[in-house]
């Protein structure tokens, strides 16, 4: 189950992977290169604008045993959130 808005836009996040302007595969690489550096139990958001990662982020997260809590359109950019789970 997928987090409402409103409460994404209250997590607070532990780490954030800026990779907008990159189209795929660019986000998921950022965000493959990036979870290392998030605690486990924590949170991190990708933002993005290549709408390919509306798909790419929540199978990586379900292939990698990361909870994918969900997204949201900001200002012309997506907001994706997931938690690292191990």
């Amino acid at each position: 189950m997928t987090a409402a808005i409103e409460e994404l836009k209250e997590l607070k996040v532990d780490l954030v992977v800026d990779a907008r302007g990159t189209s795929c595969p660019g986000p998921i690489l950022a965000a493959k290169k990036a979870i290392g550096g998030c605690p486990v139990g924590g949170v991190m958001e990708v933002m993005a604008t290549d709408s390919g990662t509306l798909k790419d982020i929540p199978a990586w997260s379900k292939k990698m045993g990361h909870d994918y809590l969900g997204s949201f359109d900001d200002a012309g950019y997506l907001r994706l959130f997931l938690k690292k789970m191990k």
